[in-house]
């Protein structure tokens, strides 16, 4: 284990020390999208979500009408076979001039008119033939978009582990990239089968000509030898490959003797299986890592276990570490990285740093200088419960930011139980007690162990949004605890000592009368201003089981919050959806509403019914000279709202 007795050692073992390549260059980067186009899945490279349109304000938001509804090509599919079906579509178009690109459910990519609605083209690389990918099934977010040499091109990374690339204005396969248009990603990885255990579901990104893609690889293994989660390069024009980072530090390589008892040469996961972000200023490129095989059980890996569960700065160019910070050591929690790190220019006691704000299942935000890895604020190192199942080591702390302070409830802990009233508080008293449960950082047990916030979160894939004119970051959230149990598997079939049980596939957990464990709100929006570390204001996301709550209670209980969506920021508001079946969160039987808030207070300025529930990150753009606002909804469609004609 690396030493962490103080955290000026932590922070000597954790970050390495590399002049930028554009230190001297003071343009900011973190300032959204400003031409009215939507040109990343988050509105810039930066992640920030934000853009300067500003024709939909406080006056006039709650005129928004329903300007056009597209239907995916999936559906179709999906009508002849039913093993095609998606649990959620969860794509944000990109916006380019008037024409959007998207990706479906199934990998499928489209080119619409942004005005009204029309396809344009559908490419349809059949990636499903390939048979159900591991995980979330089909379940697709996206694109990354390239112009260069007077091409257009869109960057595909599917379900059958292959990266497409393909021309934005006919959707035709662009035969000189790879192989005839496509890269196998699964053939540099050892233990990779191509969709079965490791697939893709985020879309790559794009930073100094080399396009850079992640993986999802599966979360229930059987075996101790996985996949390793490696983020691989190709050049844009040619792909050929530019560079291969090692999720796992392997023999020689910094950061190895984390790995304890060779556990390198077969551990995998630890992979990037959300959205990346990317500064062409510095030419690097930032890595949310996830969790090693297995989630819950370290015994077979031994060690902090580099660059699991790390944020990690890459030179864009050669793929080489420049910094990086372990947020969970020897992480037993799924507590991967869950959603793109958002770069920041902030300024603090008067100082301006160029920033990079990392969000969490636990509901810490760490925040870096972006250049250097330095934190901004200072970061302890904090004693945490040893296991006490047999073969597990886990480490003595964790690291614990001294600001901002949590969004996001945590700990499986009688403070945090519900107590509407003390009937409710009572009987929430007996099922946490059948329980192992303690403060954030309670290990699995083979009794069983409530986690809070559990594997969906806190924060998730959605990610937060920045808004570079007030410095102001906002995170929705859920408070969605699980069970993990530790059972024994049958060793004819599994080489793992340890393997996740729990009360459901999914590990939920059930308070008093069918209502959450834990106190309200279930799901909340952050406002943190960045410039502080301070939090602005925290409000509750929809009404939750408000009614039937009252209805015990006595009174109106007010919002009690119910589930999450990603944020959309622009110069006047701040839009997040909400539907009846949030995921991981409460709903109630909410309705599908997307919300219109003020930045600065939180005040719900507008609600704007909607036909279906709100699946995928909201975007913005600009066509013909009006805003419209899009997203993808569960139903398999995009709806996009602009104002009416005077």
């Amino acid at each position: 284990m690396l030493g962490k007795a103080t955290f000026v050692v932590a922070l000597t073992a954790l970050v390495s020390i590399t002049v930028p390549l554009h230190a001297a260059e003071n343009a900011p980067v973190a300032r959204g999208a400003t031409d009215g186009s939507w040109k990343y899945y988050g509105g810039d490279g930066a992640s920030t979500k934000y853009s300067t349109l500003d024709q939909i304000n406080a006056d006039n938001a709650g005129k928004l009408t329903l300007a056009w509804s597209w239907e995916s090509p999936d559906l179709p599919l999906q009508k002849q076979n039913r093993g095609l079906g998606s649990f959620a579509y969860e794509a944000t178009p990109l916006a380019v001039g008037n024409t959007l690109y998207t990706s479906t459910s199934l990998a499928q990519v489209a080119a619409i008119d942004g005005r009204t609605g029309k396809t344009l083209w559908v490419f349809n690389p059949e990636v499903y033939k390939a048979g159900r990918p591991t995980n979330l099934g089909y379940v697709h977010r996206g694109v990354a978009y390239w112009a260069g040499d007077g091409e257009e091109r869109l960057y595909l990374a599917g379900h059958d582990a292959y990266l497409y690339a393909i021309d934005a204005k006919t959707g035709k396969l662009i035969t000189s990239f790879g192989e005839e248009g496509r890269v196998n990603l699964a053939k540099a990885i050892p233990l990779a089968v191509n969709a079965r255990n490791y697939t893709m579901t985020s879309p790559p990104v794009i930073c100094r000509d080399v396009v850079i893609v992640g993986s999802s690889i599966s979360d229930g293994p059987q075996y101790k030898e996985a996949p390793r989660g490696d983020v691989q390069a190709f050049d844009v024009r040619t792909g050929k490959p530019a560079w291969i980072f090692h999720a796992i530090a392997q023999e020689g390589e910094f950061g190895n003797d984390t790995w304890e008892e060779g556990s390198w040469k077969y551990t995998g996961n630890a992979n990037v299986w959300t959205l990346m972000t990317t500064d062409d200023e510095l030419g690097y490129v930032y890595l949310p890592m996830s969790t090693p095989t297995n989630d819950w059980y370290g015994g077979h890996r031994l060690g902090d276990g580099l660059f699991a569960e790390c944020l990690v700065c890459v030179n864009a160019k050669n793929g080489e570490r420049v910094w990086h910070f372990q947020t969970v050591h020897h992480g037993v929690w799924d507590y991967d990285l869950p959603g793109a790190p958002v770069l920041c220019d902030i300024k603090v006691d008067g100082k301006p740093i160029k920033a990079v704000a990392q969000i969490t299942k636990t509901g810490f935000t760490f925040v870096f200088d972006r250049a250097t890895g330095k934190p901004v604020w200072p970061i302890e190192e904090r004693p945490v419960a040893p296991s006490t199942v047999p073969g597990e080591k886990l480490s003595p702390t964790q690291p614990f930011p001294t600001k901002p302070a949590s969004y996001e409830r945590q700990g499986s802990t009688e403070e945090n139980l519900i107590d509407l009233t003390p009937e409710l508080l009572a009987e929430a008293k007996e099922i946490l007690n059948e329980y192992d449960h303690g403060p954030l950082f309670t290990p699995p047990t083979e009794r069983g162990t409530i986690n809070l916030p559990g594997w969906a979160g806190g924060a998730n894939w959605w990610g937060a949004a920045f808004d570079p004119d007030t410095g102001l970051f906002y995170i929705p959230s859920i408070t969605s605890p699980i069970v993990v149990k530790l059972n024994e598997p049958d060793p004819a079939r599994s080489n793992l000592r340890y393997v996740r049980g729990g009360p459901a596939l999914g590990g939920g957990i059930d308070g008093p009368r069918g209502f959450p464990l834990f106190k309200p709100p279930w799901g909340r929006i952050t406002a943190i201003d960045l410039n502080t570390g301070e939090h602005a204001w925290m409000i509750p996301h929809g009404d939750g089981p408000r009614k039937k709550v009252s209805e015990i209670v006595g009174h109106d209980v007010g919002p009690l919050g119910s589930g999450g969506g990603g944020p959309l920021l622009t110069k006047t508001l701040l839009f997040i959806g909400q539907g009846a079946a949030g995921r991981g969160g409460r709903s109630g039987g909410a309705a599908h509403v997307f919300r219109a808030y003020d930045k600065a207070t939180g005040k719900v300025i507008a609600e704007i019914p909607l036909p279906g529930a709100p699946s995928g990150t909201p975007m913005t753009y600009s066509a013909d000279g009006k805003q419209y606002i899009a997203m993808a909804t569960n139903d398999g469609k995009i709806v996009a709202y602009s104002l009416p004609k005077e």
